[in-house]
Order: C-alpha cells, then structure tokens, then sequence
C-alpha cells in the first residue's frame, strides 16, 4: 500500500469510480470504490467476470448475508484481475507505447523517476537489461480502496423482523471489505458511526500482523482537527488505529458538501501542519491500553499518520503547495477526472455535458434525501427526469434501492425523501396546513420537498448506461464546481502529466485561486442560509451569523499573509481577489430580516 503517486482518485458518487481500480492501479494510482450500493457492485461483477471469461454465480437479494458477500466477491475480483494485470505489465518490453514504459512515464519527479530515466539514456546494453529488471521488481499496484458514508447505516428486516445490527447497510459493507482479500484501506466519511466504528475492532486484518504490519488500515475524511481528534481517540480507545485523515474542503468539493461555519481551508490545513507531530501521541495511550484488553501486543513504535487534501485543487502550483508549504503527503483529484474516461465511468452523453458546463450549471442542490447539500449538474438525466415528473403532476421516484430511507413521518417503516409515496404525503399536508397559497414559506417547502431526486439509484447510471447494463438508467452527476475549468477529454497520462506540471490541460484560463474560490462558495452559502432564516426555513441563531462571518474574515487574514509570503503566480490577482471578498463578507446584513 505504498503509493508512488502523490495524488489519489478519491470516490464519486458509486458508479463512477466503481470500477476504477481495474483502469489505473496497474499504473500505481490508488482509487476508490462506494460501498453504498451492492446491486451495482453485483452488475459489475457479473459484467466483469463476462468480460474475462470468468465463472459467476449470483447472489441474490434473498441470499443470507448477500450485501457482505456481494462486496467480498467483487474486490476478491478485482484484487485477482489486477494482480493478472501487474504481472503482464512487468513482462512486457519497455517500448514507446508499452502499459510498462507508461507506468514509469507516469511518475512524479522522485527516485523512482529518477531510476527509470537512468536506463533510458543508458547505452550498455548488458547494464540497461540489469536496470530494466531492477525497474520490473519495483512496480506496486495502485490501492483498491473504499468508501463507507457512515450516515448510510440502514436496518434492514426480514419478514417484518429487525435484523441484528450487524445487518444494517454499513455494518455490512464493512464485514465485505474486512473478508475480502484486499490489502487497503477503508475511508470512513460523513461523521462518527459509534455502532460502526466499534465494529471494526471484531476483524484481525486491521491489527499488526507477525511482521507488524497492517493488511487493512482505516482512514477518516474530516472538515476540521478536531474531528480528526475526536474521531481518531474514539477508535484508538476500541483498538483501531488510524493511519490516515483525509481533509475535504467543505464546499469546494463533489457531491455531499458538508459546510463549515466559516473555517476555510487553508487554516485548517495549517493547524493540522503545526498538530501533526502530536497526533501519534494523542491516541498511542489509548490504543494499546485497547490492544491489552483485547490480549494483543501494544506497539513502542506509533504507525504512520498520513495526512492528505482533496477538494477543488485545479493546478500543480496548488498541489504543490499544500505538499510542500502545509507539509501534507499527498492530494485527492475528484471532479477533473470525470473528463478522463481512462480511469472513470461517464456516458457519452454525459461527457458532452460536462464539457460544456458552466457555473451556472453546477449548482449546490436540495437533492440529496439526506438533508444535506450535494452538488449537481441541472443538464443530468436525473434533474430533467425530475422536472418533468414535476411538470406532469407525479413529482418523486419509485425508490427502486432504497438505500437512503429515513422518514417516518408518515409510514412505520422508513421511507425516502425522493420517493413518490413521501413527496405525495407531504404535498398535501402542506398545502393542507397553509391556507395562503402565496405564503413564501410555503413555497419554499413545496419546493424543498420536490427537489429530492433518487441519487442511489441515479449515481450508478454513469457506469450502467455506459457498459450497457441499464441502458434506461438516468445518470445524476455530482461534479463540483471545479468542472467549469476544464472542458477537454483527456488520455490517464495527459491528466497524470497536469498534476504534476509537465502540461495544462485547464482551458479556463481566467479561474481564480482554490481558496479564493472556496471562500465565494462560502459568501454564497451564507447568503443562502440568512435567506432561508429570514423566510423561517431555517433556525440558525444570530450567533450563528456572527461565528460565521467572523471565521470568513479571519480566515481572510490568514490568506493575506500567506500571499505575501508564499504566493507568486497570481499573487496580485490573488490579494485583489481577497480584498474584494473580505469587503463584500463586511458588508453583509448578518441579521436575517423576517418577513
């Protein structure tokens, strides 16, 4: 699981990167999969045993433990494709076009590189073979890992009977991963999952083996250091250590934006820089006094802590920078990707539309059933489905998967926001309780509750029309806003050579600064939320207002003296920028007027 890229792919939404492992580990790139949806993970298992040739038997919905068995099967697959595929690629011959002469092309600027181009320009023609055989024991694959959103932990029942814990959606997804005979690493998203979480302890792989290693390791994407440390101490005090906190941007990123109050990014990657030495010791107490109860070994020698950023990052300047000056090991590269066919899935007619789109087409949707903010593209399949339904009087989806159920305000059993048996409940009722049909509350709510589309289903339609699984299917994209700077499909190695500056393949030549960005999505989203609160739509208080506002402005101080110590390219466009900003967040009305 050493990486020799500085970059990932981090997940998106679940079927576009479902399959991704099988496209780019054998070039070194580490990936990562959505567990979220079994009856895709078992399409594509079914399609890629076809594909080579391989025995599948299905697993159905009826079978026992199908979700779990469902994972295991597929990352068993992939893990046994890719290691075909890494052996091939370390046979082959190094010409001009080979997958081995393009692993080593790939490269960053490191020793690796370093060595590879040593037998390039070698002339002897004995010692060039020796050095070609040096290279061919060196190649690692990428990693084939995964991605559990802790907020997706449904129960399920069985014939009207609650099923154990242990067979609820997360919990399973996670026995999955932890059976499989992956060696990776399981990135845990959207918050502290106690049940999950103290679950993970109940498997071997993710302790020390013989040789102190671990086989599996667990990673936790945060929006701050203090859910890194709190989330990194609760699993340290069952066992579990944490080998890897990945920090998202809290808008600047794709699908599921789980805004801060205010804290952009930059600081908090800088407290993370100045806490790193300290995270080991924070939780090294707590975990072996959990190895002892579980009669293991405690460890004198803390594990690595890797620190990585992902969310908006566009250019090699900024990956650079947050390498380099914040001292992080390495960078997640999302949205750009979905224009890279070579290493995710998106439909032809999907690709066209994200060339063409604009920041006018990427928006921060209600339409996620989750209640939480998820970025989406309005051209998708999805959203125009949407609208028509809409249109024609029979707003909602059928909830084929049902894998985001949650109300119960109007059924015993959960059912989903997006569903048309929920959206029909509460369209009555609210036009049943408001008896001014002009009312912009109502409104509003009319509109909130319509805007819910069916994502678990739709997220796969980018790789099940593409492959000709479900040619019907229709395709939601959750891009962030970051699209709009890049308007060309792209070969891996094109887009491999733009993250680490050997070429630009960014055609909008006019796109501001990762951070400058982020803090006008957060102008926005403030704007929004005052707008919401002024209608009685949300219930955030005046402190709210204030705190938020007030990070903007710090966060604004901090980024002027980066700039004057740090930023060269574009540093004047860069203080303009801030300037303007910090202006307009001072001159905002912090005080929702109510209607």
């Amino acid at each position: 699981m050493n990486s020799v890229h500085t970059f990932h792919i981090p997940v998106m939404g679940t079927g576009f990167t479902i399959d991704s492992p099988l496209k780019v580990a054998k070039f070194g790139i580490s990936s990562v999969i959505s567990l979220v949806d079994d009856e895709l993970i078992e399409q594509m298992r079914e399609y890629h045993s076809n594909q080579n040739g391989l025995e599948y038997t299905h697993i159905g919905k009826k079978d026992k433990d199908h979700r779990a068995r469902r994972i295991t099967k597929y990352l068993n697959l992939l893990n046994d494709l890719i290691n075909k595929q890494v052996e091939v690629l370390r046979n082959e011959a190094f010409t001009p076009e080979s997958d081995i002469t393009t692993y080593f092309e790939m490269l960053p600027d490191n020793t690796l590189k370093a060595s590879y181009e040593t037998m390039v320009t070698c002339d002897d023609a004995a010692e060039k073979e020796r050095l070609q055989n040096e290279l061919r024991t060196q190649i690692v694959p990428g990693a084939i890992d995964v991605n559990i959103m802790t907020k997706l932990d449904r129960d399920n029942y069985s014939k009207g009977e609650l099923l154990p814990p242990e067979q609820s959606d997360a919990m399973a997804a996670l026995r999955g991963f932890a059976k499989s005979d992956v060696s990776a690493s399981i990135i845990m998203s959207a918050g502290l999952n106690m049940r999950l979480y103290t679950y993970i302890g109940s498997f071997n792989d993710f302790f020390a083996d013989a040789d102190g290693k671990l086989k599996k390791k667990v990673v936790i994407k945060v929006s701050d250091y203090r859910s890194a440390l709190t989330q990194g101490k609760f699993l340290a005090k069952r066992g579990v250590w944490v080998s890897e906190y990945r920090i998202e941007s809290g808008l600047n990123c794709g699908g599921h934006a789980f805004a801060t109050k205010g804290l952009l990014l930059a600081p908090i990657l800088e407290e993370f820089k100045q806490q790193k030495e300290n995270l080991s010791g924070m939780v090294i107490g707590a975990y072996n006094k959990a190895l002892e109860k579980k009669d293991r070994t405690p460890i004198t020698d803390p594990f690595a802590i890797k620190l990585t950023v992902q969310g908006g990052i566009g250019t090699h300047d900024e990956d650079t920078m947050i390498r380099d000056y914040f001292e992080f090991d390495g960078t997640g590269w999302g949205t750009p990707f979905l224009l890279c066919p070579e290493a995710t899935n998106v439909d032809d007619e999907h690709l066209k539309k994200l060339q063409q789109a604009t920041n006018k087409d990427v928006y921060l949707s209600d339409a996620s059933p989750l209640g939480i903010h998820f970025w989406n593209l309005k051209t998708s399949a999805s959203e125009e489905l949407r609208k028509q339904r809409i249109t024609d009087g029979k707003p909602g989806s059928a909830c084929p998967k049902g894998y985001l159920v949650s109300n119960t305000e109007f059924t015993k059993n959960p059912i989903c926001h997006a569903s048309r048996a929920f959206q029909k409940k509460k369209l009555l009722k609210l036009n049943d309780t408001t008896t001014d049909k002009k009312d912009l509350k109502l409104e509003k709510l009319l509109e909130y509750t319509v805007a819910k589309s069916c994502i678990c289903h739709d997220l796969a339609g980018a790789a099940t029309v593409k492959l000709n699984i479900d040619p019907s299917a229709t395709t939601v994209v959750c891009c962030g806003p970051n699209i709009s700077n890049f308007t060309k499909i792209v070969s891996l190695k094109e887009m491999a050579s733009h993250i680490y500056g050997r070429i630009s393949i960014m055609t909008n030549k006019d796109r501001p600064n990762m951070f400058i960005r982020e803090i006008a999505l957060y102008i926005d989203f403030l704007k929004s939320e005052i707008d919401k609160t002024a209608v009685g739509l949300s219930e955030q208080t005046p402190k709210y207002f204030e705190d938020f506002q007030s990070n903007l402005l710090k966060g604004i101080e901090y980024y002027q003296t980066l700039a004057n110590e740090q930023i060269n390219k574009g540093k004047v466009a860069f203080i303009e920028d801030l300037n303007k900003l910090k202006e307009t967040i001072s001159q905002m009305p912090i005080a929702p007027c109510t209607a």
